[in-house]
């Protein structure tokens, strides 16, 4: 029998180093943590494909049980389907195995889905939110059958444990599940050990200008208005605009952009380089508030930057994060909120920000080695029945 001490854990998701994207990459910090610390035994179970996202490509680590997909072609309709027959795979492998507290990601969609059918004594960790995110995307009506059918088996059977995005996600899923659970707050983006690449990149000018920068992924669940609108309002002699934008939505905005004065278009930024940058601009639509968290915003904060958020000020992002953050509210009317708040910004106010947000890295950091440690303790012997 394993030492008290030594968790056994195993973590589902779709994605896994060397892989990228942010909820393998998640997974991954998490695994490495409690490797180093605890001497933890971390299994990983994750679909065997590669995946267009963003983030940086990472050597895998931990015991990984790798799940073959049975599409990896473009066709829509196909890669629905076989997203979620993923996850019913990931589910029936992690049941024979049988190893230690089980971590339910949620990704592919529905996997939470599959865990509540098949699965006892497990952990959700919250990601993105399905079966709502396809009604937040326009994907399916929530008056559907089929929808309400998979919603209703989503939340009949609740997890043992929730790990959380922010504590309005981490309300929002209790209220879904109609019981309180025993819950732990992670926020997604931060880094323990947050690395700052000194050597200034060639895009960053020492021209006393304001840099903001959307870096990242322009999807279903963000607003390429907001980006449009600042396009059409910063001021290109005080201000710039660095673009590395992927996504459905991004070919639109980066056609507005190119060749525009003060706009610098990127392949990507480096997280080590997210510092040069004063102001990054986050969105997030109303109607996926508390379903999808920019993770986005927390590696700004976390890399000493501040955050123009356009979204609610219910979501996570601002409950969070607001110390050193902007909102600009995406049910409002957003060309005039941006006017204002160009108008009105000063270098000053963006370095009392930066400020802000280098003490607010030091709390984000605590609660993640505290969310690790909550970890620990749930997939130690003692906690497994």
């Amino acid at each position: 029998m394993p030492d008290i001490e030594s968790p056994v854990i195993t973590i589902i998701n779709r994605h896994y180093p060397p892989n990228p994207g942010i909820t393998g990459e998640s997974a991954w910090d998490m695994a490495k943590y409690l490797i180093e610390k605890y001497q933890a035994e971390i299994h990983i179970v994750y679909i065997d494909r590669t995946y267009d996202g963003g983030g940086q490509v990472r050597q895998p680590i931990g015991i990984l049980h790798p799940v073959k997909t049975i599409y990896e072609g473009k066709n829509g309709l196909l890669k629905l389907i076989s997203g979620i027959l993923d996850g019913l795979f990931l589910v029936l492998k992690v049941r024979k195995m049988k190893r230690g507290r089980i971590i339910v990601m949620t990704s592919p969609p529905l996997l939470p889905f599959w865990a509540s059918l098949f699965l006892k004594n497990w952990v959700l960790w919250s990601m993105d939110l399905f079966p709502e995110g396809f009604a937040a995307a326009g994907t399916i009506s929530p008056s559907n059958f089929l929808y309400r059918f998979i919603y209703k088996k989503t939340y009949q059977v609740a997890p043992q444990h929730l790990i959380a995005l922010g504590p309005n996600q981490a309300a929002f899923v209790r209220d879904s599940y109609k019981q309180s659970i025993p819950t732990t707050i992670l926020p997604c983006g931060v880094l323990v050990h947050q690395q700052n690449d000194p050597a200034i990149p060639d895009w960053k000018k020492d021209d006393s200008k304001i840099y903001f920068g959307y870096c990242g992924n322009l999807g279903q669940a963000h607003s390429d208005e907001f980006l449009l609108k600042f396009i059409d309002n910063f001021d290109s002699q005080k201000h710039q605009l660095i673009l590395a934008v992927y996504g459905e939505k991004a070919g639109k905005v980066l056609t507005y952009a190119r060749g525009r004065a003060g706009i610098t278009i990127l392949k990507s930024v480096p997280r080590s380089q997210l510092h040069f940058i004063d102001v990054h601009l986050v969105s997030l639509l109303q109607q996926w508030t508390h379903i999808a968290v920019p993770s986005k915003a927390v590696s700004s904060i976390c890399a000493g930057a501040s955050v123009l958020f356009c979204g609610s000020k219910d979501a996570d992002t601002w409950a969070l994060l607001h110390n050193a953050s902007w909102l600009i509210e995406e049910t409002k009317e957003i060309d005039a909120q941006i006017k204002s708040f160009l108008t009105l910004l000063t270098i000053d106010e963006v370095q009392l920000k930066r400020n802000n947000a280098q003490a607010l890295f030091s709390k984000l950091q605590t609660m993640v080695v505290d969310a690790y440690d909550e970890v620990k303790r749930l997939g130690s012997v003692s906690a497994i029945d």
